[in-house]
């Protein structure tokens, strides 16, 4: 049976996000053609709209879809492959090798679809990549419904997919142009790094988005030895340097930014540029602590993303946002910082705005494209709900998000993915590894 494109969902609990409020308790919302067209209370919800589909939801909250603002989707494939290293050996001595002899389009597109399934099983309805065969990514994500901003890499050195900096530049170009009047799949430049990525490729990447305005999004201020590598090479900190160069702005998401000091969040203040925070991430490579409530007390906008399955080792949002905001608390020793409803926030409309999306999606109004999520309140952990706003945050699983809907149509029912085959996906992720786990034993 087809799901219907006109259909009102009456969840026990519903939180718009926008505007900040208490939970609305036995309201419904009503979705005509993808968009939100009316909140109302469920009895006038039921009078007024008498015949249309309804998803009877009567132990489960709705909020705003997640946005996972970081990834490398097809890197489930080398999930758990080089554990327990820090970052400069973890990349050029286990991942970069292991990716030149491996990462092709196929692989590409295999390793984003187990993404997809995992990230649309645990409330992600929007991810942001950062991967080499872009192209296959945004197959991927067309294929399955989700919505996706696609980063094309910018790098100084060869890969598989681009020989060097103006050819990625011109393959990623060529890609948004195919790609310009997709209403879920968008595109961003991708410089990998400040220490991959040379000052000319700045320049250039700038020079293009003076005119195209897209996102830009990049590794920064990751770890100690990159800041001090960037001091002893050009005399200035990296979030200095990428100023200089004109690469701050309101559309630049900066990935990680555990190393940073009063006046490079100065910079990030002044040029309205926002943070992405992959705790679990930064936590098992060790690279350091991103300084959440100084950040929040400057009004800097704020956005959580997992990283990938290699380095994290999981995809599930939920539990991300958790972490992101226990650290925060335990690291400026203030219970108050990033409480549960800042903390969705900063995984729905914060991220939103980061992508210039903030008038689409992010929040649950009238208006907005219908993409949300439901999740179940009624297992042991979740009991008693007496706010269902924390109860979200700190106490929920992930594997009770029950139902998903992007542009109003539905992606998942009762946990079940309609537009994907998850034995078919899984089936390949297998094979895969096999292979890769038969070439490292001969």
């Amino acid at each position: 049976m087809k799901a219907p494109t006109n259909f009102i969902v009456s969840p026990r609990w519903l939180v718009p996000v926008v505007p900040r409020r208490a939970p609305l308790e036995n309201h419904s919302v009503v979705v005509q053609a993808g968009k939100i067209a009316e909140i109302l209370p469920a009895t006038d919800a039921d009078q007024k709209y008498q015949g249309l589909p309804k998803y009877e939801l009567k132990d489960h909250l709705l909020i705003p879809g997640l946005i996972n603002m970081h990834g490398h989707a097809a890197m489930t494939m080398l999930r758990g492959y080089a554990d327990d290293l820090p970052l400069k050996q973890w990349l050029e001595q286990e991942i970069w090798p292991i990716e030149s002899k491996w990462v092709d389009a196929e692989f590409v597109k295999d390793g984003t679809m187990l993404a997809i399934v995992e990230m649309l099983l645990s409330g992600t309805t929007t991810f942001v990549d950062q991967y080499f065969f872009p192209n296959s990514v945004a197959e991927a994500a067309a294929e399955t419904g989700i919505r996706s901003l696609v980063g094309f890499p910018i790098l100084e050195f060869p890969s598989n997919w681009a020989k060097d900096s103006d050819e990625y530049m011109q393959k990623g170009l060529d890609l948004y142009d195919q790609y310009r009047n997709h209403s879920l799949i968008k595109f961003s430049f991708a410089p990998h790094a400040p220490y991959t990525v040379s000052d000319d490729s700045f320049k250039n990447i700038v020079k293009y988005n003076n005119e195209l305005e897209l996102p830009l999004q990049v590794h920064l201020h990751e770890t100690k030895l990159e800041v001090e590598e960037s001091i002893e090479l050009h005399g200035k900190r990296p979030l200095q340097r990428l100023y200089d160069l004109g690469v701050l702005g309101p559309n630049t998401l900066c990935v990680h930014m555990t190393q940073l000091i009063d006046e490079d969040m100065e910079l990030l203040k002044q040029t309205n540029t926002n943070v992405v925070h992959c705790p679990s991430s930064n936590l098992k490579l060790a690279s350091g602590f991103t300084p959440v409530k100084e950040l929040l007390d400057r009004d800097i906008n704020l956005c959580i993303g997992t990283d990938s399955a290699a380095s994290n080792n999981s995809l599930d949002m939920l539990a991300e946002i958790r972490l992101a905001s226990l650290l925060a608390k335990g690291s400026s020793g203030d219970p108050t910082t990033l409480d549960a409803q800042s903390s969705l926030e900063a995984a729905t409309i914060n991220a939103a705005k980061a992508l210039g999306l903030e008038t689409e999606i992010g929040s649950i109004e009238v208006g907005k494209q219908a993409d949300m999520v439901a999740i179940k309140l009624d297992s042991p952990e979740s009991i008693p709900t007496y706010n269902p706003v924390s109860q979200l945050i700190y106490a929920a699983n992930s594997n009770n998000f029950t139902h998903s809907w992007v542009q109003g149509k539905l992606l998942m029912e009762n946990r079940n993915l309609t537009h994907m085959h998850i034995s078919a996906i899984t089936k390949r992720a297998k094979q895969w590894a096999d292979r890769i786990r038969g070439a490292s034993n001969d």
